[in-house]
């Protein structure tokens, strides 16, 4: 059993609109509402269509992911169609993340170590009376 959220057909549908040809009002007769519109920038529309299913029962009825799309359209300010852009689930797991890690730049000996530490002492003993 699959279950369908969003537009379906997202990706053949993507491919009947043109860039500096097709308005607003033409990807609303195409795709409908948009599932998002940017919250800063109003010429920004993105659409989703995802389409999970269960999977088979030696993995306990989980659902699996058949299709996770994403387009996104960005309209000019005279409400024609200046760039779109089309994710598909694989290109969204080609990811290349830094294997780089960040250095601890506080030392035993700098203010921010001092007062954080005095601030968890009095957190810990407001009264001033534990033995240290």
């Amino acid at each position: 059993m699959t279950k369908h959220h969003g537009v379906i057909a997202l990706d053949k549908k993507e491919k009947t609109i043109q860039i500096n040809q097709t308005n607003k009002n033409d990807v609303v007769s195409v795709f409908g509402p948009p599932s998002i519109k940017s919250t800063f920038n109003d010429n920004l529309w993105i659409y989703i269509e995802r389409e999970t299913s269960k999977s088979s029962i030696f993995k306990l009825g989980k659902k699996e992911i058949v299709k996770n799309d994403v387009l996104l359209l960005e309209f000019n300010t005279m409400g024609l169609l200046a760039s779109k852009n089309f994710y598909s689930i694989d290109k969204m797991n080609d990811l290349d993340f830094s294997k780089m890690q960040t250095e601890n730049v506080f030392s035993k000996n700098s203010f921010v170590y001092d007062f954080l530490s005095s601030m968890r002492q009095k957190i810990n003993d407001p009264l001033g009376k534990r033995k240290k």
